[in-house]
């Protein structure tokens, strides 16, 4: 248990403010002075120029080179949203799996985006939904449903998601949507989605607080219906 002055509700807030855009600051789309430098098969991914595309493929072009931050045709295409590109790109063998610096995927950057479409395809081209991601040793499903893109999490989820993962926060998806969220209608429609695929109601996290705890200690009297409605104790 951690000591200090300070209660552990209001450490517990405080950091949750830290927090509270961690994945979408830490994922880092290129910059306009990276776009602008980009050539060749980057540059066509960035515009979703398909004959640029092409011609690149046809030159031999390597599909997974990176840029100065670790960052291949396929996260450049998943950050500018060109889902055409990236079914040439994996059609012509891209890796969809590679991490960026930030340790990305494709499939977290649209997670994090609230991109529905593109995790869509993403998904239908075999993109796993159950990497370990970003600094914080988490998945594309804890990611979104700290950040309330319930329609995301749906598809995660179907896509076989692990839903009980605890990354290096000690936090599970159920939690991050509670400790994370805002208590509102998205974060209620992540926590109703996890609970009926199955996900744990009763993992605490690193200081042995259930999310009911959790929920309760926010007055989220919803999310405390929705877990105690799955198990969830106190």
């Amino acid at each position: 248990m951690l000591r200090s002055p300070l209660p552990w509700r209001r450490m517990l807030a405080g950091l949750a403010l830290v927090l509270a855009g961690a994945p979408a600051a830490a994922q880092t789309g290129p910059t306009p002075a990276q776009v602008s430098a980009y050539t060749g098969l980057m540059a066509a991914a960035h515009r979703g120029d398909m004959a640029a595309l092409e011609r690149a493929l046809t030159q031999r072009a390597a599909l997974d080179t990176r840029d100065a931050h670790g960052r291949t045709a396929v996260h450049v295409a998943a950050f500018a949203r060109q889902g055409e590109v990236l079914k040439r790109l994996a059609a012509a063998g891209a890796q969809l799996e590679l991490l960026e610096n930030d340790r990305y995927d494709a499939v977290t950057i649209a997670a994090v985006a609230d991109d529905e479409e593109t995790l869509r395809v993403l998904l239908a081209l075999g993109a796993s939904a159950k990497l370990t991601t970003s600094r914080y040793d988490g998945t594309a499903l804890i990611a979104a449903a700290h950040l309330g893109h319930d329609g995301v999490v749906r598809q995660l989820i179907a896509a076989g998601a692990p839903l009980d993962h605890v990354n290096n926060l000690h936090w599970t998806a159920v939690i991050e949507s509670i400790v994370l969220g805002d208590g509102g209608r998205r974060h209620q429609a992540v926590l109703k989605a996890l609970l009926q695929a199955g996900a744990n109601p009763n993992l605490a996290d690193g200081h042995g607080r259930s999310p009911s705890a959790l929920a309760r200690s926010r007055g989220y009297a919803a999310m405390v219906g929705l877990l105690e409605g799955h198990g969830g104790k106190p």
